[in-house]
């Protein structure tokens, strides 16, 4: 049984990042700040820094959160199926990425600033539910393809978790971009998250 004292805690920092949450809906991350997020929560914001010392750790704390929200989506993907072609993994891969837009949104941001405005123990917790994202989806790539070497698996790990960083940006064009576009006169190619992480995850498996 949890402590009444912990539970408190946990409830405060998850009304933390929910509200921080909120504001990244409508707004960027350099726009936000600790007093934005402290008119979105039920308490002070002197009392968020008994928390998170940095907005940066509040982002880090919904990064992993997020990232452990697609661990479970891949372990899932692995409980569900026995066997997977490899269309039917890309496309499966593909939908679980399609359902994580603020994770891609997260991940085409400057994690530099992030991770060094953050204290280690933070960033530590972040790193952990980061590299589990590794073991699944090579569990994933284990369990469909055991025909599949260890140096093509290690090679998939290295060429797709780079290939997420770019994904969002990529497929969500905002007003002003797209209007910037049109006025250069520069060709402009519709996608979406899914139809890009399916059509690489066949490359690389292919």
């Amino acid at each position: 049984m949890k402590n009444p004292e912990t539970t408190h805690a946990e409830t405060r920092r998850e009304e933390i990042i929910a509200a921080c949450e909120k504001l990244y809906e409508t707004m960027n991350f350099k726009d936000i700040t600790i007093k934005e997020i402290a008119a979105y929560t039920s308490f002070s914001r002197p009392s968020i820094y008994n928390y998170f010392e940095t907005k940066e750790e509040i982002f880090l704390a919904i990064f992993e959160k997020e990232y452990r929200a697609w661990n479970a989506d891949l372990a899932d993907l692995r409980e569900k199926h026995d066997s997977l072609s490899i269309d039917d993994f890309a496309r499966e891969i593909a939908e679980t990425l399609e359902r994580r837009p603020l994770l891609l949104r997260l991940l085409s941001m400057n994690m530099y600033d992030m991770e060094e405005n953050s204290r280690m123990e933070r960033l530590t917790e972040f790193k952990a539910e980061y590299g589990k994202s590794f073991g699944e989806v090579r569990l994933c790539l284990e369990k469909f393809f055991p025909c599949m070497g260890e140096e093509k698996r290690a090679m998939f790990v290295r060429l797709f978790f780079p290939f997420m960083f770019g994904l969002y940006p990529y497929a969500v064009i905002t007003p002003k971009q797209r209007e910037a576009i049109a006025k250069a006169g520069a060709p402009l190619e519709e996608t979406t998250v899914a139809e890009l992480a399916e059509k690489f995850v066949k490359e690389l498996l292919g």
